[in-house]
């Protein structure tokens, strides 16, 4: 893996991890009523967009974080519908 993957996996991984606790937290508390339903939509798309992005570039690193990045801001998503 050269540097530029490298650099690029470690940002995804720390800009992915960053919305565990976030999921964590909402799935122990069941408390979504400050979340905007709005932001996460459009954050959610904008991901699936990054990720279309990422496919059609062929970039491992862009691919793989906004993979995982969209599946814990659609379970946010999710439980904010659930728990309302």
């Amino acid at each position: 893996m050269d540097q530029v993957t490298m650099v690029g996996m470690m940002a995804g991984v720390c800009t992915t991890i960053c919305f565990l606790p976030q999921v964590f937290k909402i799935y122990q508390t069941k408390h979504t009523a400050d979340l905007s339903y709005a932001m996460w939509m459009i954050f959610s798309f904008g991901v699936f967009l990054w990720l279309c992005y990422g496919v059609m570039v062929k970039s491992l690193p862009v691919i793989l974080a906004n993979a995982i990045t969209l599946v814990l801001s659609v379970s946010i998503l999710v439980m904010k519908i659930r728990y309302k």
